[in-house]
């Protein structure tokens, strides 16, 4: 039952990891789209989608939540009789990659700085409604 629980953790983080890449890869993507004028792009559910991954986190980091994927990991690492990473999802990967630690009101303020982008992105290239060619209004 150990390794199933241990494959489990793992298979959190790997969506974990998806979530976070698709989050943070997905507003250059959108911009290189518009500027190339890639139909996929204006997405209507594409971009309420990327909107709504954001949005999320910037909630959850100003009500100072961590990530239930973060705390799923966690209680499925104990199962393990693993190790449990202290702190956010994001900070640990951050220390990890860059070996950088800095206090949670930073990351709050990135996620912050980061969703507002994607809000901007979302309002002055706004996606199409889904069937049409049209703009989703955002006046």
């Amino acid at each position: 039952m150990i390794f199933f629980y241990r494959l489990a953790a793992d298979a959190v983080v790997v969506v974990h990891i998806c979530y976070v890449l698709t989050v943070v890869l997905g507003l250059p993507a959108i911009w290189i789209g518009i500027l190339w004028r890639q139909k996929w792009a204006r997405n209507f559910w594409w971009r309420c989608g990327h909107l709504s991954m954001i949005a999320i986190v910037v909630a959850e980091a100003w009500a100072g939540i961590t990530c239930p994927l973060t705390d799923w990991e966690d209680q499925l690492r104990e199962l393990a009789g693993q190790e449990t990473n202290s702190g956010s999802f994001i900070g640990n990967l951050v220390h990890e990659w860059l070996f950088y630690d800095a206090p949670k009101w930073v990351f709050v303020i990135v996620y912050t700085l980061f969703g507002l982008l994607v809000l901007i992105s979302f309002l002055v290239a706004p996606p199409y409604w889904p069937g049409t060619r049209k703009p989703v209004e955002t006046t």
